[in-house]
């Protein structure tokens, strides 16, 4: 399903990248973030690929949500989108944002594909691991590097204060940190190009469904901060995320 659900996202990758840096019109909802033609766009031609290939699997997407109302009670087997994930970064013009399909059973992320359109970067799970590709090329396994003590690298929000840093660099032991947004933080963990990223901030249930599913089939993790297991599905929660923390090797 992972090769599928990359397709998909990749579809979507080409519709959105032309919109990208081209002065589109940016506007607000009601929760304050920003929402584009390129989210709207993307997100329709997913549900509608997702309906053609998968049509028994309920979807609970970021826009139809947002517009509509997220759905007061899911099935144990559901489909999460993000269909652009990084607006922000999108608006600004940075590259750092993707389109993210994750598959969810009974709690937990069992398949996903995320894809970050500027740079035709797709990765997707798959039997036994995890895959990358670049602009539909050959796919190539990645995995989670073990912890590099001295040079561990945290991912963390461009938002993120100098104080707030500090703190979690004392409480999860990593030497440097790079700001960057989207899922694309969870993927350069599961292909080894970084270490751990540290979320304790909202974040909604579709921004990390798919880099998830993606990160635990290259060997990594992504925890509550006190270890426990991230649960999906939380329809009486509007599909809130709490606090995590995602890691590569031990």
């Amino acid at each position: 399903m992972g090769e599928t659900l990359a397709e998909i996202c990749e579809a979507a990758a080409r519709l959105i990248l032309p919109l990208w840096r081209s002065g589109l019109t940016v506007t607000t909802k009601a929760d304050e973030s920003p929402v584009t033609e390129a989210d709207k766009r993307g997100e329709a031609l997913i549900l509608e690929a997702l309906a053609r290939h998968f049509p028994d699997i309920p979807v609970v997407s970021e826009e139809d949500a947002s517009e509509f109302g997220a759905p007061e009670a899911i099935g144990p087997r559901f489909f999460l989108v993000d269909p652009l994930d990084g607006t922000k970064a999108f608006v600004r013009g940075d590259p750092h944002f993707t389109v993210n399909i994750g598959l969810i059973e009974h709690g937990r992320p069992v398949a996903g594909a995320v894809v970050a359109p500027p740079t035709g970067e797709a990765w997707f799970t798959a039997p036994g691991g995890a895959l990358k590709r670049r602009d539909g090329g050959a796919a190539q396994a990645v995995r989670v590097r073990p912890w590099p003590t001295g040079e561990a690298l945290a991912l963390v929000s461009h938002t993120m204060k100098d104080e707030t840093a500090r703190k979690l660099a004392e409480q999860y032991g990593f030497d440097r940190r790079e700001p960057m947004d989207s899922s694309i933080k969870l993927c350069r963990i599961a292909e080894g190009a970084a270490d751990i990223y540290p979320r304790h901030g909202p974040t909604m249930e579709w921004d990390t469904a798919a880099g998830q599913a993606v990160l635990e089939a290259a060997g990594g993790r992504l925890t509550t901060p006190e270890g426990e297991p991230f649960v999906y599905g939380k329809a009486d929660q509007g599909f809130r995320n709490g606090w995590f923390v995602a890691r590569g090797g031990a």
